[in-house]
């Protein structure tokens, strides 16, 4: 019996690479498929993700992709086995960083895409790790592959992204949350807030990890997906 595919949703500026130490591992075991967040708004990404996604489907977000995967659950719940959002912010985009992330994306229109990209993923954000600067240096690299347009629109379904408290309450599946306990940009308070209001929802802090956790500590990271994904599923 062929185990339930993932569905791989990246963050802002992220392609596959920052899902490669999850990938080799469990695409032994399951069918894998990652698809880079592409259009203007959020409720566009989601519903470009339905459209590509197989008829059921385990969902794991990170970021941008954590936010795009509630939006697929607010539109078609049916679909979606179980879900895994990594270092996610449910709520909108409160104005004052609003307004920061557009003076990043002037930069991004100006030609300075490599310094908004250090202002969104500052070194602030990670754990102090031997391999931080590796980790820095590929989501540069993952940043400037994907290009200009990519970064804006991401960028501005970002800042208007919707909240999606409502949406949290009324998930009626299996639900990981994984955070970095030194992410500094979406702490861990906010996204043990989105744990407790999923009806199944479980808080599991990776330690010596911040903003990047499937990079920064990536065998933690993807023994805690293998083990959710062998946990019991709801009847629904």
């Amino acid at each position: 019996m062929t185990a339930d595919p993932i569905v791989f949703l990246p963050g802002l500026a992220c392609d596959a690479r920052v899902f490669l130490p999850q990938i080799v591992r469990l695409c032994a075991a399951h069918p894998v498929q990652v698809i880079v967040p592409r259009g203007e708004s959020v409720e566009q990404m989601s519903s470009a993700v339905l459209a590509a996604a197989p008829p059921r489907f385990v969902l794991v977000g990170q970021g941008l992709g954590g936010d795009v995967a509630l939006d697929v659950i607010r539109r078609d719940l049916g679909r979606v086995i179980r879900v895994a959002l990594i270092s996610t912010d449910p709520l909108a985009e409160p104005p004052g960083l609003a307004a920061a992330r557009e003076t990043r994306m002037v930069a991004a229109r100006a030609g300075r895409l490599r310094d908004a990209l250090a202002q969104d993923y500052p070194m602030s954000a990670f754990a102090e790790t031997p391999w931080r600067d590796d980790v820095l240096s590929l989501v540069a690299d993952m940043g400037i592959g994907l290009g200009e347009g990519v970064y804006l629109r991401q960028a501005r379904a970002l800042q208007r992204r919707p909240d999606q408290q409502k949406t949290l309450r009324r998930a009626m599946l299996p639900a990981l949350i994984l955070a970095g306990a030194q992410d500094t940009v979406i702490p861990v308070r906010r996204q043990d807030f989105a744990a407790t209001l999923m009806p199944f929802g479980t808080l599991k802090v990776i330690e010596n990890a911040g903003q990047l956790p499937s990079l920064e500590q990536p065998d933690a990271v993807t023994d805690a997906l293998a083990s959710f994904f062998a946990g019991p599923l709801l009847l629904r």
